[in-house]
């Protein structure tokens, strides 16, 4: 025993796992430092006498071993001994499948991506976790990876598509990225017939010598059934989009409406008129502004539902709301974050009723500075809801009919749009970026088909409401950092190294230059783009500026906002649709009790979590927006239309055509006879024997031929090449595009 505690005891990471543990095991790292001064592969009879693992131990440790190997830090040769992973020169990663059969591992150390052959990927399917060793390089000069261990697999259940052939039934699954067909085991077809969409469980998972074998759990319906590409795309993307017993009855029973006890320590803000100012098809109205002049400036206030008196930290809702992350907005439905008797309820700020909001209370100069802000809980009463485009007509028509039924409400509106002229011109003096780019809006007929697709044009309500939430968002972020408490920011980094290279070379061609130096800052961005406005190509030079910028996530780390200026900021405006704003508001309450609020997770996990939920609602919409679009330009097979080069690649290039707003792909073979040579850097195809030139932004004349609805693309063929006069920086033979666009932030 004596032996025993001796060695175990040269544990450096002994009192951790005391702490942790009333049974404290050898920790992983002892584990792997014992094992490396083996010097060779050990068995588990070798390994329990070498730590001393009692009987009784035995089990846990074969836990700790089993951890190990699916972490990818131990692995088993054939004879089953126990290898230190890092000594045997293998990487550990995710597997990133392509729609050609091929795939990538994607490393967990961060290294350069590997290639993994059709053959190799034969053994998994996308997203599996494995352990790799690399076996060359290909011809592209990448390194290739050969699968030595499957560590995880990732897929347990497949959305896709029945076929049958010669009496075999197999189903193609949505997600491209898993290519391999999932034979149907013998009398699992669930009734399922060839051609629906169902869902499979995976029986047995694909290995070097078979294919995966599966039995159908769940008929989806007929394929282009209404609404059948949002069921599709729920289950592609695992979107939990059925709320479970235990959330449904603890909504179902909060009172519907504001009690007593709700008030205890709020301050009454019900005098104030206060307006929602949203969109014509909202349902939930998450703030409300309102805005006074007072000495120096403008007292502006942002009310915010207060969405955390409701949801309480590791309750059934909370836990339902970490999981989803956001609400997500599909054309004619939504999957919301939060049940509908929050989201649609007590949650939503209604007029003419009592609700609980959290409020951000600013002094704004009139030089569009913000000052002194505080924050508390309040009871607020809505005097209206309002849309954007109400608001819009009585601004700019005061004197109109709808500015007269609304006379109390007006002066507060004019208010609101002349702070918003002061936070303008403060966001030009620090240099936010303001791309200008088009949102665009489905229209439906009563049987559920895309009528047209119109651009969504952005009018001043639109931004001073915007400009408030970003207010509220910057005081926020100031707030909680000035006390220092933890809270997911909203970063976005500026142009990677790579990136920024790319871009000035670019820019040079064109007689342009980026200022800033080696960190350039978003004020040097702003300046670029005020001086290429009116130009015939600045589609083209915004468009490269745009993709040279980095993603926004969310983290504890605060690096700023590069895109709108700000050393700070996080998100706060919009707890009933964003879990992120859900913790910053917890936050804020702690900080007013003098407590820190600690959530159920790390908060660099709940950072990386709620990213990409929001990414994974981006692709969902995305595919289902894809669909609807195919499922309309079905009608218009033959047409010519006018459009932009969108996207440059190696197989040809996308067009975004002018008049419906929908995307589709000009193959390289439709190019014409030669031979075209792609560049990545200048993003342009060019024909090596006629010099012919096909970049990102020019403008051409397309025909649409073929409209594939199983992987939702559509092709055109090119019909002419439509020249700009760049005198006048104004195009022959073709419409202009429509004006700006929505602005996207944050």
């Amino acid at each position: 025993m004596k032996k025993k505690n001796n060695l175990r005891l040269q544990d450096p990471y002994l009192e951790r796992e005391r702490e942790q543990y009333s049974h404290p095991l050898p920790s992983r790292e002892f584990i792997l430092e014992i094992l490396a001064l083996q010097g060779a592969p050990a068995t588990d009879e070798e390994l329990l006498h070498l730590l001393h693992i009692e009987p009784e131990e035995a089990e846990l440790f074969g836990r700790r071993l089993r951890a190990m190997e699916r972490d990818g830090q131990i692995m088993r040769n054939r004879k089953h001994a126990i290898c230190v992973a890092d000594k045997l020169d293998l990487i550990k990663g995710k597997v990133q499948g392509h729609p050609d059969g091929f795939g990538f591992l994607i490393r967990e150390d961060d290294g350069p991506d590997m290639f993994l052959s059709e053959k190799e990927m034969h053994k998994v399917l996308h997203n599996d976790v494995v352990m790799v060793r690399q076996s060359g390089i290909d011809r592209r000069g990448r390194p290739e990876a050969k699968i030595v261990e499957v560590l995880e697999r990732a897929n347990s259940r497949v959305v896709g598509r029945l076929f049958e052939e010669h009496g075999i039934q197999y189903v193609v699954a949505e997600n491209r990225r898993i290519t391999q067909d999932i034979l149907v085991a013998a009398g699992q077809s669930g009734g399922a017939s060839a051609g629906q969409v169902v869902i499979l469980e995976i029986l047995k998972h694909p290995d070097k010598h078979a294919q995966p074998i599966g039995r159908i759990v769940e008929v989806l319906g007929n394929y282009a059934d209404p609404g059948m590409e949002i069921e599709i795309a729920l289950r592609k993307h695992e979107l939990p989009h059925e709320f479970p017993k235990d959330v449904a009855q603890q909504a179902k029973k909060m009172s519907p409406e504001v009690t007593a006890e709700d008030w205890a320590g709020r301050e009454d803000c019900r005098h104030l008129p206060l307006v929602t100012i949203d969109g014509e098809t909202a349902r939930d109205f998450d703030d409300a502004v309102y805005c006074t002049p007072e000495k120096g400036g403008y007292r502006l206030v942002v009310a915010i539902a207060d969405v955390s008196h409701y949801v309480r930290s590791g309750d059934a809702l909370d836990r339902e709301a970490i999981l989803r992350g956001n609400s997500v907005y599909f054309p004619r439905r939504v999957i919301p974050m939060l049940p509908e008797e929050l989201s649609n309820g007590l949650c939503s700020l209604k007029p003419a009723v009592d609700r609980l909001c959290m409020v951000c209370d600013m002094h704004i100069s009139n030089s569009g500075v913000i000052g002194k802000h505080r924050f508390y809980p309040s009871v607020m009463h809505s005097q209206a809801r309002l849309t954007y485009t109400q608001v819009a007509e009585m601004l700019g028509q005061p004197e109109g009919e709808l500015a007269t039924q609304h006379p109390t409400l007006l002066p507060h509106l004019q208010n609101l749009h002349a702070l918003y002229k002061k936070l303008l011109k403060a966001r030009e003096k620090r240099g936010a970026i303001d791309f200008e780019t088009v949102e665009t809006q489905m229209i439906f007929t009563p049987q559920g088909k895309i009528e047209r697709i119109v651009p969504v044009v952005r009018n001043d309500a639109h931004k001073l409401i915007e400009e408030c939430m970003l207010a509220a968002n910057v005081c926020t972020a100031g707030y909680l950092q000035e006390h220092g408490h933890t809270v997911l920011y909203r970063v976005h980094e500026g142009p990677t190294p790579e990136k920024l290279e790319a871009l000035r070379e670019f820019m040079k061609e064109f007689g342009l230059q980026l200022g800033g130096d080696e960190e350039p800052q978003a004020a040097d961005y702003s300046k670029l783009l005020k001086s290429i406005k009116g130009r015939p190509d600045a589609a083209l030079l915004q468009t490269v500026m745009l993709r040279s910028l980095r993603q926004a996530k969310y983290q504890p780390e605060n690096i700023g906002h590069f895109g709108l200026g700000y050393d700070a900021y996080t998100h706060f405006t919009s707890p009933i649709r964003r879990y992120p704003d859900l913790l910053v508001h917890r936050a804020i309450k702690a900080v007013l009790q003098t407590k820190k609020y600690q959530p159920s997770q790390k908060w660099a996990e709940l950072g990386e979590h709620c990213s990409m939920t929001e990414r994974r609602a981006d692709d969902a919409t995305r595919d289902v927006e894809a669909w609807l679009k195919c499922f309309y330009m079905r009608d218009h097979l033959g047409s010519v239309y006018p459009g932009s080069v969108s996207s440059v690649t190696n197989f040809g290039m996308f067009v975004a055509l002018d008049d419906l707003y929908v995307e589709g792909l000009v193959h390289i073979s439709e190019l014409g006879k030669d031979y075209y040579q792609f560049d990545a850097a200048k993003h342009q195809l060019l024909g090596e024997r006629t010099g012919q030139r096909y970049r990102l932004g020019d403008r051409v004349m397309v025909r649409v031929v073929k409209v594939d609805m199983e992987s939702t693309k559509i092709d055109f063929v090119l019909q002419g090449q439509i020249k700009a006069n760049p005198t006048l920086g104004i195009e022959d033979n073709a419409q202009k595009k429509p004006g700006k666009g929505k602005k996207k932030h944050g």
